[in-house]
């Protein structure tokens, strides 16, 4: 399988195959390459209905010359001895896979700084410079993360807040789909009354509602049984394998 940069003739049949109607996953076998990286190429430059081959490469190489000519700023990619270039990659690949959930690109990179960086939590200032837009633009972002419970507040020095994403962050995501999913079973179970018991509309929605119920258990069980996972750490000794190690202190 071949590896290394989209080149200017495999983004052409790229935009073919998406014209076609084609899923990633045959245009990659055509391309003999994975499937992840042809949506990782598609998403970042316009999506499916957007794609355009002679854009999207001279956006890769406007992006290969800014960096070569420019070392990372505030970033946490050259710490530990990583490999600068792997990292942004990793962050592209996540910004993709966080966009494809269904986020909003601004929300999907802010979350992805969030979660890259070592401390977990950066100030507004700290995302403006990361991702080199407007302060207003990482100020509706994490506005709306906040809303969806992705990340939280906390006062930082000289009245700058922090904004965190830490071990808890997901489990509260996960109870609040759990408590959407309880209101949407109790609004279907409203119209089974409303429509008349004995009516198709009515069993379609009661069905609908003992399905959402079902769902929504599952979720706050699964969670609170695996609360815990979010707060293993690895020991790791001399010669030894590293153990989970469950901290909650």
């Amino acid at each position: 399988m071949p590896g290394g940069r989209l080149t200017q003739s495999e983004r052409r049949q790229i935009a073919l195959g998406l014209a076609d109607g084609d899923a990633y996953a045959e245009i990659a076998r055509r391309l003999d390459r994975p499937t992840s990286t042809i949506t990782r190429e598609v998403m970042r430059n316009g999506g499916p209905t957007a794609y355009r081959a002679e854009l999207a490469q001279r956006a890769t190489e406007r992006r290969a010359h800014r960096r070569r000519h420019t070392s990372p700023r505030g970033s946490d990619a050259q710490a530990h001895g990583r490999d600068v270039e792997a990292v942004r990659e990793y962050e592209e690949m996540f910004t993709t896979v966080l966009m494809q959930s269904g986020l909003p690109k601004m929300l999907s990179r802010v979350l992805t700084c969030l979660y890259t960086s070592d401390a977990g939590s950066l100030t507004a200032s700290e995302l403006v410079q990361r991702l080199q837009v407007s302060p207003a633009s990482i100020s509706k972002a994490i506005t709306a993360l906040e809303n969806m419970t992705l990340v939280r507040r906390e006062a930082g020095e000289r009245r700058r807040e922090r904004y965190i994403v830490d071990d808890d962050i997901w489990y509260q995501s996960m109870m609040a789909s759990a408590r959407s999913n309880a209101q949407l079973a109790e609004t279907a179970r409203q119209g089974v009354a409303v429509l008349g018991r004995d009516t198709p509309a009515a069993a379609r929605l009661e069905n609908v509602a003992r399905f959402l119920d079902f769902v929504g258990e599952s979720i706050i069980r699964a969670a609170e049984q695996a609360r815990e996972v979010l707060y293993t750490k690895a020991e790791a000794t001399p010669g030894s394998t590293a153990e989970p190690r469950a901290d909650r202190g």
